[in-house]
């Protein structure tokens, strides 16, 4: 089995289009009405979070599990050495990344990609139950080998991140912690707007006052994008029509960053993610829970749009966004900011790390079916109007000429490792897992 199967493998300023800069200059106005108009809704959503549940902080509702209250302590000098150990930097020229959802699929990966080559990494991340704990404790276990500690805590808890810049002066912030998933918005919405809006204000905030202020690199989405029909989808596309609250909150997220780096100098910049797949994945994700109900005999549900329209996805292997993630970090350019105050124009840029091959879902069962060699229950169903949207494509000629960003992994190379992965962890075939 390869190594490849359970370790992640390690792997520009936004530019203007002068050809379009008279018409732009025609937009500036309208362009500024709707940035303060959006700017206004999203203060307006905070204000109300904040107001309607004033005691969400100390008293989260136990059925979010974003807001979960964490039991764990920190603080001390045995917690301050093990912070100290694990944002060392061991490499000539390297970097020292606070790297926020650590314990996610997308952190891990990173994480582990930044330590082999000698960064200085600590992460931070609250082992919500969003899905099972058990397997961020794995990939947790996983990280403890590399030397990287994880500190239980979330990102909202602002005397927490507030210590953690006082123990470690980080030259960057790798943000990955967000409430993930398109559906389960529908359900649980508060927690989308704790995580992925005030957790993001709640980091940013302790970032501006930080001396020296770090370069920070997070994690936006291709659900950006929303009902917009034109592919592939490119970063100078509109995003103002996003089709679930999980893509209003990370649109909300670039309106933000635009903010921070206006008012104090912040280095930002943005990375919008397109169906990020791979081993130690999330079980959300189709292709994770269409391999476990295969494997156990159950009906599969296929969406098709409407006149039986092929549903697709620009499925992205981890490993190429590891590379587009380690190609952010390297080419971000310091915050000009120094204790909450802006000295100078500061770096703001937005890419797609996409596979720029979307595969319809249908092409993905069949590749799962031949690699499981088991065949699946396909339920066809129409696509419901939960946040999903028919097809996504990524337009990535931006991050390959600012990033040199080259995916590399077709879906079929992905999955089979994908598939050694998960039959090796979960024990299928009396298989033996390595965490």
């Amino acid at each position: 089995m390869s190594h490849l199967d359970h370790i992640p493998s390690t792997p520009g300023k936004f530019k203007m289009d002068k050809s379009s800069y008279p018409y732009s200059r025609v937009r500036w106005h309208s362009s500024l009405a709707k940035l303060t108009f959006w700017s206004l809704v999203f203060v307006g959503v905070i204000f109300l979070f904040f107001y309607r549940s004033p005691s969400s902080s100390t008293n989260p509702l136990p059925s979010d599990p974003s807001r979960r209250s964490l039991r764990t302590s920190w603080g001390g000098s045995d917690w301050e050495k093990r912070v100290r150990s694990s944002a060392r930097i061991r490499s000539r020229n390297g970097f020292s990344v606070l790297v926020t959802g650590a314990a996610g699929f997308v952190g891990t990966h990173v994480s582990a990609a930044l330590k082999r080559r000698g960064d200085g990494v600590l992460g931070l991340d609250n082992f919500n139950d969003y899905y099972d704990p058990s397997l961020k404790r794995a990939r947790q276990a996983l990280l403890e080998r590399s030397g990287v500690f994880i500190v239980e805590g979330d990102i909202n808890d602002v005397a927490l991140l507030k210590k953690l810049f006082e123990v470690v002066p980080f030259t960057h912030v790798m943000h990955l912690a967000a409430q993930a998933g398109v559906r389960y918005a529908m359900e649980n919405p508060s927690s989308y707007v704790h995580s992925n809006i005030a957790g993001l204000v709640s980091l940013l905030e302790v970032c501006k006052e930080a001396n020296p202020q770090p370069a920070i690199v997070w994690a936006s989405s291709s659900s950006v994008y929303g009902l917009n029909t034109k592919v592939p989808f490119s970063e100078k596309d509109r995003t103002d029509q996003p089709a679930s609250l999980y893509a209003a909150t990370k649109k909300a997220g670039e309106e933000i960053a635009h903010t921070y780096n206006h008012i104090y100098g912040l280095s930002l910049t943005g990375l919008r993610f397109f169906t990020v797949y791979g081993p130690w994945g999330r079980p959300d994700m189709a292709y994770f829970f269409f391999t476990r109900d295969i494997l156990k005999g159950k009906s599969i549900p296929i969406f098709e749009a409407a006149s039986h329209g092929t549903v697709a996805r620009d499925f992205t292997y981890i490993d190429d966004i590891v590379k587009g993630c380690l190609a952010a970090l390297d080419t971000a350019e310091k915050s000009t900011g120094s204790g909450g105050k802006k000295k100078g124009p500061a770096q703001l840029r937005v890419f797609n790390l996409g596979n720029t091959s979307p595969v319809p879902v249908t092409d993905l069962v069949s590749i799962l079916e031949r690699l499981l060699k088991a065949k699946a229950k396909r339920n066809i169903m129409k696509l419901p109007r939960n946040g999903d949207v028919q097809f996504t494509h990524a337009n990535i000629s931006l991050a390959q000429r600012e990033l040199g960003y080259k995916p590399s992994t077709d879906l079929q190379t992905g999955l089979k490792k994908f598939v050694r992965w998960y039959l090796s962890y979960y024990r299928v075939g009396g298989k033996k897992a390595d965490a």
